[in-house]
């Protein structure tokens, strides 16, 4: 094994040691921040019993501030509820009377279950009744589900009343609903408007966040937080212990059950809650948001706890006479998420400069071909192009690598006791053959950033949910076939695929190494990338498996055209031009 082929062994072998420690040591962090964080909450709570809490101010930080309230009684409603369905294309709302609030919405294009909408499979409902969209909290003399009338009621839009407000809910394309509320009186208390609540999905790999964008000011950098990374909310927001599937790190019961109420104090310019591939927004709004509220609940029943909802209200310093809110309510698409300026929502973090791009040409050709794994391959062959000369220079420098390992055996054997002038030697050596000892690696390192993109894109793109390709029912899965009966969660194909296709890829490889370490190594990588990839999405490995055998197809075919210059050709085997100069 040559030296570039061991060098990128060892880059694949330390990234994947890496993201296995990395995630038992943040799970193992988290537990422990979470524990912290109950404890502060417990006493904070004891401290302020019997306290009215005050209006928490704005600040640079973030505070775990419990609510202190009485258990509200049971409502008594003066008026019958009235329910009110608002519809487009897109989206059906189903309003309540009681609170002027979204209590269900309905996304008509997005199934429940795998297959198309239709009869035995309904569309995705987000259910917001825990926590009803548009709750309108902490107004004195109005109680969030307060009676209003019904002034008047379109397809599209519906006017609520009472004597404290009016509520105009409009549902608009784009999966954006309007809120513009009139008050009888202006209120300079801190208020509360619900933002609803996000379940976890059935998916595997599903699981929930808030995101949000703080606002600039003198004190804070305006900048993007994802609460499921960084904050105290990241101990509650985890999606289990221990990493690796919860192979270690602490005991699940050792873990908050809920979050209790949990205050971020900085001003935002949005905010949202999320879950793998759908979200709700607050995208716009001329009201001074004073930050948000959020509380989250976790699965009990399950061995290794999991975060079961996350529930959201934005906070502002008062309420003014009129006031306007637009929310985005629907899938976490790309171009929608753009035009409101909450494309970070993506979560693409620093691979965002190659993911933008190739969600774009993702779509491009599913416009083409409408089947997504016929996208993925197109796109698979377009990155392979795109590469190819690097690829092919590459593997041609290789392979003279290959043919003057016996020169280079000779000089080792003739200075192995003189370093300085051994290595002096070799790169006199590769000047005169114009042999690159690192352009074997070139390409692996230009095309991981390629590679981490497109797994960041299949995580959380809700094109690929529930898309099939062959065997495959859903692109953004593992295929877990015979999952009844078969270990491991299911049979995995394309997985074992990969990991056969990267041991003949590193057979067909040029190697001026050892061969008894190539024939290890053709065992070990592929073996590992088979224990990673088993349960990440199809998709990706389908890619992966691809680019491949696209790459075993240009070996071959190099090694069919290239006719390798004699590497000994006009000069002695056991002497290099320095060596006549110096000798």
């Amino acid at each position: 094994m040559n030296k570039s082929e061991k060098l990128i062994s060892a880059i694949l072998g330390v990234i994947l040691v890496v993201w296995m420690f990395n995630q038992s040591n943040e799970s193992r962090k988290a537990a422990a921040a979470a524990a912290e964080a109950e404890v502060a909450v417990e006493t904070a709570a004891a401290t302020t019993e019997g306290a009215q809490t005050p209006a928490p101010a704005a600040s640079a930080a973030e505070a775990c501030a419990p609510k202190v309230e009485e258990a509200p009684a049971a409502p008594v409603h003066a008026l019958d509820e009235r329910l009110v369905t608002l519809k487009n294309d897109e989206v059906e709302l189903v309003l309540s009377s009681w609170g002027a609030v979204v209590v269900k919405e309905t996304l008509l294009k997005y199934a429940e279950r795998e297959g198309e909408v239709g009869e035995g499979n309904p569309p995705v409902t987000l259910d917001f009744s825990e926590n009803p969209l548009f709750a309108l909290k902490s107004v004195p003399s109005l109680s969030p589900d307060a009676d209003y009338e019904l002034v008047s009621a379109t397809e599209t839009n519906a006017v609520f009343r009472n004597a404290v407000v009016e509520r105009t809910i409009t549902l608009r394309p784009g999966y954006q609903i309007d809120l513009d509320e009139r008050f009888a009186q202006e209120t300079s208390v801190r208020t509360a408007l619900s933002l609803g609540v996000m379940n976890l999905g059935a998916g595997k790999n599903d699981m929930l966040s808030i995101d949000s964008m703080r606002r600039a000011t003198p004190t804070v950098k305006g900048e993007v937080v994802h609460y499921d990374e960084e904050g105290i909310l990241k101990s509650y927001l985890v999606g289990g212990v221990g990493g690796c599937g919860g192979c270690g790190g602490s005991d699940a019961s050792s873990l908050p059950r809920d979050s209790g109420p949990v205050t971020i104090g900085e001003e935002q310019d949005w905010i949202a809650v999320k879950n793998r591939f759908f979200v709700t927004a607050l995208a716009e709004t001329g009201a001074e948001n004073a930050g948000f509220d959020a509380s989250v609940k976790r699965d009990t029943e399950s061995a290794v706890l999991r975060t079961k909802s996350v529930a959201v209200d934005a906070a502002f310093r008062s309420a003014p006479l009129e006031r306007h809110f637009t929310v985005y309510s629907g899938p976490k698409k790309q171009s929608a998420l753009w035009d409101l300026g909450m494309r970070d929502v993506m979560e693409f973090g620093m691979w965002r400069w190659v993911c933008y791009p190739m969600v774009k040409v993702l779509n491009f050709f599913y416009a083409i071909i409408p089947n997504y794994g016929i996208a993925i391959i197109l796109l698979t062959i377009l990155v392979r192009i795109i590469f190819w000369p690097l690829t092919h220079k590459s593997t041609i420098s290789m392979r003279r690598m290959s043919e003057v390992q016996p020169l280079i055996k000779e000089l080792q054997a003739k200075f192995k006791d003189n370093p300085q002038r051994l290595q002096q030697e070799m790169f006199a050596l590769y000047r005169e053959k114009k042999v690159n000892p690192m352009a074997g690696c070139l390409p692996m390192l230009v095309q991981i950033p390629v590679f981490i993109a497109l797994f960041t894109v299949l995580r959380s793109a809700v094109e690929l949910r529930y898309a099939s390709f062959l065997w495959i029912s859903d692109l953004s899965e593992p295929e877990r076939l015979f999952a009844d009966w078969f270990p491991f969660g299911g049979l995995n194909i394309l997985p074992i695929l990969m990991a056969a296709t990267m041991a003949l890829q590193s057979a067909l490889s040029p190697t001026a190494g050892d061969r008894s370490q190539q024939r290890m190594m053709m065992v070990i990588m592929p073996i590992m990338m088979l224990v990673m990839f088993y349960s990440f999405p199809s998709a990706l490995s389908l890619y992966w498996t691809l680019s491949q055998v696209i790459s075993i197809g240009q070996m071959w075919w190099i090694r069919k055209r290239y006719t390798p210059a004699a590497a000994t050709a006009g000069v002695d085997a056991r002497e290099t031009r320095q060596m006549r100069r110096h000798g």
